[in-house]
């Protein structure tokens, strides 16, 4: 357990390193920086018209604003298109001023779309988004906005994803491919909806594949250390302590918080690891599969309604709500690490949930309290232990 201390004490201070560094458009810190500099991208007259602004972490983190920035780079790339890349100040301590200045700038070097990832962003944006109507801004894993005034921004969309079917079908798997002690830590601290619907959608997911298998399974659930969405020595500490209980797979659901899962993973003999928002099998050989959504994808489809003409008619003010019935959500399956549970059966359970023959609820009102937990699986397989 010292060592896995010791590994996340020192992420943590190349984070604080990072976050001590004014960012400019384009530019990282550090080693990993470094490695990102070849996204810095030029342009003739040192304009970019289409924006990523970042959430809290990394650009090529191997999750959300990864996946945001390739869907933006695709479309540009494709349609000869000039874009960049903006970090808030201060890393995973950027505050709603320092996304405020992430957006100005871009607009100040000309951009015309600003796509922005996370549901921190909802401030910023909407103070930028009034004050530059002529922007158009994509909240991608957001909701729509409005003024304060309850008139919606018409120069704001959503993109919004049924993460509830991600998570049940990597509930689903985990069950049937044989795992009956699971557990799964979740970011934003129970206040991020798209994190309680994967929460949620894991247990009903394993619930369903327990009444299917006749198998008795535990899972332990805990918002506890992931407000930041951030690795840290407590939630390391927390996770060793679940495998050596003898939890065998945890799903990670909260950015950098899967560093602390991989650390403590990295100290047992056979735990393993379900990813999130992206394929994180390149994270860890531990990663046996990732609950996703098509951010790439969506990313791109939007973009291409908005220069298509269809901004007033289908997405200014509105959410386009995604999943397995848009390729928006689902699991890796080709770079999935199952012993048992096969590609035709992850096709037949996918196939019912795009269908809509399978339809995960939800409803994650109270999903921080025990109360909630228990009610989802009364009468099942399943039992739930809620680490508040």
């Amino acid at each position: 357990m010292k060592k896995v201390l010791s590994l996340v004490l020192a992420a943590i201070m190349v984070f604080a390193l990072i976050g001590c560094v004014q960012v400019e458009p384009g530019q990282q810190s550090g080693q990993q920086g470094e490695a990102q500099q070849e996204e810095e991208q030029k342009s003739d007259d040192n304009t970019f018209e289409i924006a990523v602004v970042t959430d809290v972490g990394q650009l090529m983190d191997g999750g959300f604003n990864q996946g945001t920035y390739e869907g933006a780079k695709a479309y540009a790339e494709a349609n000869g298109l000039t874009y960049q890349y903006y970090q808030p100040a201060n890393g995973s301590d950027a505050t709603d001023n320092d996304r405020v200045a992430a957006m100005r700038q871009a607009i100040k070097n000309g951009a015309k779309v600003i796509v922005a990832p996370g549901f921190l962003q909802a401030n910023a944006m909407t103070t930028v988004a009034l004050e530059s109507p002529e922007v158009k801004f994509l909240f991608v894993d957001g909701w729509a906005l409005d003024d304060g005034n309850g008139n919606a921004l018409k120069n704001v969309t959503a993109i919004v994803y049924k993460e509830q079917e991600s998570g049940y079908l990597a509930g689903y798997a985990a069950v049937k491919d044989g795992y009956t002690k699971l557990g799964g830590t979740f970011g934003g601290g129970g206040s991020n909806p798209a994190c309680n619907r994967f929460a949620y959608g894991f247990v009903q997911g394993a619930r369903d594949a327990a009444e299917e298998t006749g198998a008795d399974v535990e899972i332990k659930i805990s918002f506890k250390y992931g407000s930041t969405f951030s690795a840290s020595t407590e939630l390391a500490a927390q996770m060793g302590s679940w495998y050596t209980d003898g939890t065998e797979v945890i799903f990670s659901c909260g950015g950098s918080m899967i560093q602390s899962v991989i650390s403590a993973a990295q100290e047992t003999t056979d735990g393993k690891i379900i990813g999130v928002d992206t394929d994180q099998s390149t994270l860890s050989d531990l990663v046996i599969t990732s609950a996703m959504k098509g951010l790439s994808a969506s990313v791109q489809k939007v973009l291409t309604e908005l220069y298509a003409g269809e901004w007033d008619e289908k997405l200014g003010g509105q959410a386009s709500n995604l999943g397995a019935a848009d390729d928006a959500t689902g699991l890796p399956i080709e770079t999935s690490k199952f012993n048992n549970f096969t590609a035709d059966d992850y096709q037949a359970i996918y196939n019912k949930v795009k269908s809509g023959e399978v339809v995960p609820d939800d409803n994650v009102e109270g999903c921080d309290t025990a109360a909630f937990w228990d009610a989802a699986v009364e009468g099942s397989h399943v039992t739930v232990i809620f680490e508040e």
